[in-house]
């Protein structure tokens, strides 16, 4: 009987740490396709596109992005107000995304906080940025943006 016991304990045990792996895994690979799309996003605005920069973001009218005291609603919204603040390849400059931190929340939710840089010509804005991104149809897409500005 002893043996039975200590055979199922060990079991267990053996099955919750292959669990803890294997969601280690994916973690993992979500974190990977996570930062796939901000590698996407800081290429197509390097190639002042921002249409394409905008494919990381969900295509919906609950699309919320908080930046400079003022809050966005919707995608195509959220496209107007940077066509408008940039409105040519000059004024976007070269964008850098650093420190990335993303925190897997849920398995369809992640929290990504990190910092942005766009060198110009003449100036170095920078600032922070919260993200949250979800699982969708299409892809891990941003639903919430809270950017700052260090200017």
């Amino acid at each position: 009987m002893k043996i039975h016991v200590t055979l199922l304990t060990f079991l267990i045990v053996l099955s919750g740490v292959s669990c803890q792996h294997e969601n280690s895994g994916n973690k993992t690979a979500k974190k990977a396709e996570i930062r796939k799309i901000l590698n996407q996003q800081a290429t197509a605005w390097n190639e002042g596109n921002i249409e394409k920069y905008m494919e990381g973001y969900l295509r919906s009218d609950s699309l919320r992005f908080a930046s400079g005291g003022n809050v966005t609603y919707g995608w195509q919204t959220t496209l107007e107000r940077y066509r408008k603040g940039y409105p040519d390849k000059s004024s976007m400059g070269k964008l850098i995304f650093s420190e990335i931190d993303i925190t897997m929340i849920s398995d369809d939710a992640a929290l990504v906080f990190g910092k942005w840089e766009l060198q110009r010509e003449n100036d170095r804005p920078h600032g922070l940025f919260t993200l949250l991104f979800r699982k969708t149809k299409a892809g891990w897409r941003i639903v919430h943006d809270h950017t700052s500005s260090a200017r």
